[in-house]
């Protein structure tokens, strides 16, 4: 053989070896994109299609992901402010009064509240615990509400208490993920990420989800119970701060003058869109929608979180410190951002977990410090919105992940000095106004001592299903394509509240 003919045989298997290495799983991708992308979106928008006679169905534009959208029918409410106070405050000591468990108070906790349940610190036989707290009934509807809460009970003629909400969680973090994601495993989108991929958002300046934080800790889930889980991430929760700046980094470096930054925004996202004619991943597409959004937000944001300039008598009545991260600058943020159109806003304050294994975890000492610092500040936002003319499309919504046990907490036989209870997850009361709920109502039952639900029963789920209800959701059809299979807030439970609703 010549040495042309070697050459060229030489050649021709080095360009066979090249073209079999071109086919990698990239190339692969890159080459399929159309038709892959193709099936996911024909997938996507078979979940969300409509028959005939079923309501429209919500599809994601990921080059404009948060753009208004209509609900697939008329809702009452436009916007969510979601109160929970993380750690499970105790109902026997707020809204659940009960006069035959202070009849009980000191008696050993009969056998049958004990056999064949669980408690995350209950062990031996524990005493029974009668109410921490003087009650007494307000307003028009006559409502139960205790000492701990002056302000509030001012405004009880406004709200609907569910008195008998349960769960099958006992520990915080799964509880809290069960409360807000649906499920009490992680990897779930948050009901805000839901919302928000349902709704967009009314302000293109702002986040469509916004979380605000107090009690100088997170909640035991973490950052998990606001993220958006297999939803595109443009719809998670957005953190924003009560002192300082409102997001970090927000603004420009010394130097950086705002047409340079416009320019380096441009930039990236001029990369950004090659790599998406490269990759055609629609998640791209929601990476420059985020750039563009945070170029927005540095002009938007410091004004909208600003509450220096608001007139004294709002600082007077919700009790706020401005230049400080507290709960009541947190809930004053709240009604701002919701007149700015923004969908949902989730507050979670840390700090009511009251085991009695401490001062500040007791139900005399640590639960009467926490209502001292919320009860203003609700009652204030009620108020506030009413006199606005928004708590009629703002639904609020208030609770803790489980509720409290009617006996003390007795932890390996050892009575703590300190008054507190354990976690129960057999009742415990939330509540919610505005958004189209019945004002001055009282919805479900707990037995004569608060141990279990008797009427009423609710579960999560069914808090879920109410809320997209009140936006304008069906949650049985409200879906997202994931793994195969449509997904949706309420897994397949829940049933709306309907004798809640006006």
């Amino acid at each position: 053989m010549t040495r042309e003919e070697l050459n060229l045989r030489r050649l021709m298997k080095e360009a066979n070896h090249t073209q079999l290495n071109a086919y990698t799983r990239r190339h692969f991708l890159k080459e399929s994109a159309m038709g892959l992308g193709a099936l996911a979106f024909g997938s996507l928008l078979g979940s969300c299609g409509s028959k005939p006679n079923e309501p429209k169905q919500i599809v994601f534009d990921p080059a404009h992901p948060l753009l208004p959208k209509s609900p697939p029918f008329l809702g009452k409410a436009k916007s969510v402010i979601y109160l929970h106070m993380a750690g499970a405050p105790s109902q026997l000591e707020l809204f659940d009064y009960k006069p035959e468990l202070e009849k009980m108070s000191g008696q050993d906790c009969p056998e049958s509240l004990l056999k064949g349940k669980k408690f995350a610190f209950i062990t031996g036989v524990p005493k029974m615990l009668g109410p921490q707290a003087k009650f007494a009934q307000h307003g028009q509807s006559r409502a139960w509400v205790s000492d701990n809460l002056p302000h509030f009970s001012t405004m009880v003629d406004e709200v609907t208490f569910l008195k008998a909400v349960t769960t099958d969680q006992f520990n915080h973090a799964p509880a809290q993920l069960l409360m807000h994601t649906g499920s009490a495993r992680l990897g779930k989108p948050s009901m805000g990420s839901w919302v928000t991929y349902g709704l967009g958002t009314e302000n293109q300046n702002l986040p469509g989800f916004v979380v605000l934080t107090s009690g100088g800790s997170f909640p035991d889930a973490g950052k998990s119970i606001w993220g958006s889980g297999f939803l595109p991430s443009v719809y998670q929760g957005v953190q924003c701060r009560s002192e300082g700046d409102p997001v970090l980094f927000i603004k420009d470096p010394n130097g950086m003058e705002r047409d340079l930054r416009k320019a380096t925004i441009d930039a990236i996202n001029a990369a950004n869109e090659q790599e998406y004619a490269y990759y055609n991943d629609p998640e791209i597409l929601s990476r420059i929608s985020q750039y563009e959004m945070a170029f927005r937000m540095q002009v938007a944001a410091p004004e909208v979180m600003n509450i220096d300039n608001e007139p004294q008598y709002i600082h007077d009545m919700y009790g706020t410190q401005p230049g400080k991260a507290c709960f009541a600058n947190n809930v004053l943020l709240a009604r701002k951002l919701v007149e700015k159109g923004v969908r949902f806003v989730q507050l979670f304050d840390w700090g009511w977990d009251a085991h009695g294994d401490g001062p500040q975890n007791s139900l005399n000492i640590g639960l009467k410090n926490k209502c001292r610092s919320t009860d203003k500040p609700i009652t204030a936002l009620l108020l506030d919105l009413k006199q606005r003319g928004l708590l009629e499309d703002t639904l609020v919504v208030w609770g803790g992940e489980f509720g409290r046990t009617p006996m003390l907490e007795n932890r390996n036989g050892v009575k703590s000095p300190y008054n507190g209870r354990d976690h129960h997850t057999e009742a415990f009361t939330m509540w919610m106004a505005g958004g189209g709920i019945k004002k001055g109502f009282t919805y479900g039952e707990t037995d004569e001592i608060g141990y279990s639900a008797v009427s009423g029963k609710v579960e999560a789920f069914d808090i879920q299903a109410t809320i997209l209800n009140q936006l304008g959701f069906n949650h049985e059809k409200f879906t997202y394509d994931f793994q195969g299979r449509p997904f949706r807030l309420t897994d397949v439970f829940g049933k709306v509240i309907h004798d809640i609703i006006a």
